[in-house]
């Protein structure tokens, strides 16, 4: 999978900016497009059979969200980028998946990429690139795929709940990243659990050759998660500090709310990150620790054979003139210093809690 997009962005090397080049690797099969058109009395909500259908939406005085999912139909997004007056560069970033989490302003509207995070059916972290357009009366998001995490905002919006359908588009915008931020904290909590299950697997000894893996895979996903969360600190640090009618006074405080939350779930990343260094030391600890009973057992049995191995290599010898060889009784003799060496080893090496 890591080749195909290799081999994708290489397609991109050499063009002229502003080309539009879908760079990644999920394919819906069909162009989806759902369409919410509301103010305080009525809410309209439909899906949209061809792109063209969204143009009306744009001289309403109404508040619309229009939402597109496949990214891969570049040229209906295209469409919808020359209908809206969007840049072409901004149009190359929605479909170029590997966008970092960033604000681009423009005179009419603003431009906001960030990452949803979600789990797969395998409990496997998937990092998926939503896009947003801000317009006056009007909201543009663009998808890679089907599923999200914006069914809340749906619902306030079809049942008119909360104050989303008394706000402007800013206020839209808003509730649409908050669903994505709020949905970050699901992920952090399931890293919690991980870890704190890893971590008491190492404290009960129960350590298999597996774990070592697991824990190197769960570093991963919080490098993962944390790179689509630190830069959105500064997007939404941008957008409390920008001056633009777009964005009203009075919804800069609900940002800035959205703010707080990333600076909660960017310290527990932090604080996870640090776990899972300690985990591998406890892990390498216990390994370690393992090695050494086994080293310490071996060391005791070959210090309590090394006495009976010299007495045996002391009457192996092939000499005629030895006294005790005639003894009547030095078969049992010897075989009596033996053991009597034997249990005494046992108890000094008990007495000093070397067993």
């Amino acid at each position: 999978m890591g080749k195909i997009k290799g081999k994708k962005r290489y397609k991109k090397i050499g063009l002229a900016p502003g080309s539009v080049i879908y760079t990644g690797e999920k394919s819906s099969k069909k162009l989806f497009i759902e369409a919410f058109d509301y103010n305080n009395e009525q809410c309209i909500d439909k899906e949209l059979n061809n792109v063209e259908d969204i143009f009306e939406f744009k001289y309403t005085d109404t508040i619309t969200w229009i939402n597109l999912n496949g990214l891969n139909h570049v040229n209906e997004i295209e469409k919808i980028g020359k209908h809206f007056n969007l840049h072409p560069l901004v149009l190359e970033d929605i479909v170029s998946i590997s966008q970092r989490p960033k604000i681009d302003e423009y005179d009419d509207y603003l431009f906001v990429v960030l990452k949803m995070l979600y789990q797969h059916e395998n409990e496997t972290i998937v990092s998926e690139q939503v896009s947003f357009v801000l317009g006056k009366n009007y909201v543009l998001s663009f998808q890679e795929s089907d599923g999200d995490v914006f069914d809340t905002v749906r619902n306030r919006i079809r049942h008119g709940k909360g104050r989303v359908r008394t706000m402007q588009a800013d206020y839209l915008l808003y509730i649409l990243m908050d669903a994505i931020v709020d949905h970050y904290f699901s992920i952090i909590e399931d890293l919690g659990e991980k870890i704190e299950d890893y971590e008491s697997r190492i404290f009960s000894g129960h350590v298999d050759k597996l774990i070592n893996r697991d824990i190197q895979d769960l570093k991963r996903e919080i490098l993962r998660v944390r790179r689509a969360i630190f830069p959105l600190r500064e997007v939404i640090s941008r957008i409390e500090k920008h001056e633009s009618p777009l964005i009203l006074e009075k919804t800069k405080t609900y940002y800035r709310d959205i703010y707080d939350h990333l600076i909660q779930v960017s310290e527990n990343i932090d604080i996870y990150r640090e776990m899972i260094w300690s985990l591998m030391d406890m892990y390498m600890t216990t390994i370690s620790n393992k090695m050494n009973e086994v080293m310490k057992v071996l060391t005791i049995m070959a210090s309590i054979f090394i006495p009976l191995t010299f007495i045996a290599g002391i009457y192996g010898m092939n000499f005629d003139y030895m006294p005790e060889l005639h003894y009547k009784y030095s078969y049992f003799i010897l075989w009596g210093v033996m053991i009597v060496l034997f249990i005494g080893m046992l108890i000094y090496f008990k007495r000093k809690k070397w067993l």
